[in-house]
């Protein structure tokens, strides 16, 4: 039995606004008031956010350089019965932000861990980008030597989900001559920038488009940037298989030969095309 349930505190992981300071929620902001300490990122930065609602609660910097050597102390708290909250710079903690070695060794010891939801820049930059959203493949921050950023663009060109970047603007036109190379010029994409911020901007296009007018704006090059692009097409295997002809064979017991390699085809993945002439190979025996 873990030692934190005697008087167990609480881990809170709390997201907070990506630039417009009116985004948080009205639970958040309890949160942030009731608990006893607040692990911040950067705690410059969530100053500015407490002092804006009048909330004085302690502060503790918890960064990615110091995460593993504090979380042995804010445990401890936490057994004592402290409740604390988590924060980043903006958006929700954890998300290309710290907060994971913390948020595990907590679990692992027994403490509760609650979400308290709101702002992320991914979900935000998704819901406006106009892009296929059911599946995607978040990539956060791709490195930043152009030869291992070129190497990840390559090992997902052939997904076909909406591939999702962050980036930052002294990197974001070479990341976007990158993906044009790699992923093909003519791949549609979005750039979002500076989200729910004053100068936000959400530009549409090929991402050779993009990156023209990126670099024909120094302003569009300002900021922070999500960037999503299209997922490649789906490309119909033309080979098959045994079981590939199993399925096409069942079928053309019940139905005709082009109703068959249809079904077929939706099951299996293989061309219609392929599968129809395999049917007529295998009537004629």
């Amino acid at each position: 039995m873990s030692h934190f349930e005697d008087n167990p505190g609480v881990l809170y992981i709390v997201a907070t606004p990506i630039g417009n300071l009116q985004d948080i929620s009205a639970r958040a902001l309890q949160v942030l008031a009731g608990v006893d300490r607040i692990a911040a990122e950067d705690t410059r930065q969530s100053k500015k956010l407490l002092h804006h609602y009048g909330i004085a609660t302690p502060l503790q910097a918890v960064h990615e350089h110091n995460e593993r050597h504090v979380a042995a102390a804010l445990l401890a708290r936490l057994a004592a019965g402290e409740d604390i909250a988590l924060v980043s710079d903006a958006g929700t903690p954890l998300i290309s932000d710290p907060g994971f070695y913390l948020v595990r060794a907590a679990r692992q010891a027994g403490v509760r861990v609650v979400p308290v939801p709101g702002p992320s820049a991914l979900v935000t930059a998704l819901s406006v980008a106009g892009l296929p959203t059911d599946r995607f493949l978040f990539e956060g921050f791709l490195p930043a030597k152009p030869a291992g950023r070129r190497q990840r663009l390559a090992e997902v060109a052939g997904y076909s989900c909406t591939l999702v970047f962050y980036e930052s603007s002294h990197r974001i036109v070479d990341s976007l001559a990158d993906m044009a190379a790699v992923l093909g010029a003519d791949r549609e994409a979005t750039v979002a920038r500076e989200l729910t911020k004053t100068f936000e901007t959400v530009l549409g296009g090929t991402l050779s488009g993009l990156l023209a007018q990126l670099q024909a704006d120094s302003n569009q090059r300002r900021g922070e940037f999500v960037v999503l692009v299209h997922g490649a097409p789906a490309r119909a295997a033309t080979a098959i298989d045994a079981a590939s002809e199993q399925v096409l064979a069942v079928l053309m017991d019940e139905l005709p030969l082009k109703q068959a390699a249809s079904l077929a085809a939706k099951i299996t993945g293989v061309s219609k095309n392929a599968l129809y002439e395999r049917g007529v190979q295998l009537k004629d025996g």
